[in-house]
């Protein structure tokens, strides 16, 4: 199951999201996966078998550049360096890939679970 989450609340506002958006930034910029070329999505951890299924489900080329990057970013760490400037993620390409993947799944699994437990009744 994935983390709650307030984005739909603020997208929702469009006042309140011009307003965190600075703040959004900043946060995004502190936390420095992107100085190691990750996306905020590489960060998901595989423990959970939702994401395990999120994972066998991506596209061939979106499983390799995920592998590819988080492999460079453990180099990177084993080095105790950061990639060059021009190697970092930019904000426009750090969008989310398997996030919808995994909330397609969780809907999946509840709705199975919904069919699981229906009780049928006979007509008197």
């Amino acid at each position: 199951m994935s983390a709650p989450s307030l984005a739909s609340a603020i997208k929702s506002r469009p006042w309140l999201a011009k307003r965190l958006m600075p703040l959004a930034n900043w946060y995004a910029n502190a936390a420095g996966y992107r100085k190691l070329g990750l996306r905020a999505d590489d960060l998901i951890p595989e423990e959970s078998e939702a994401v395990l299924l999120a994972l066998k489900r991506l596209p061939e080329k979106e499983a390799y550049d995920r592998v590819f990057r988080l492999r460079r970013a453990f180099q990177a760490s084993l080095a105790h360096q950061l990639l060059p400037k021009e190697q970092h993620t930019k904000p426009e390409d750090d969008y989310q890939y398997l996030s919808p993947i995994i909330k397609q799944i969780e809907a999946e699994a509840k709705e199975r679970d919904d069919w699981d437990s229906v009780v049928i009744s006979k007509k008197a």
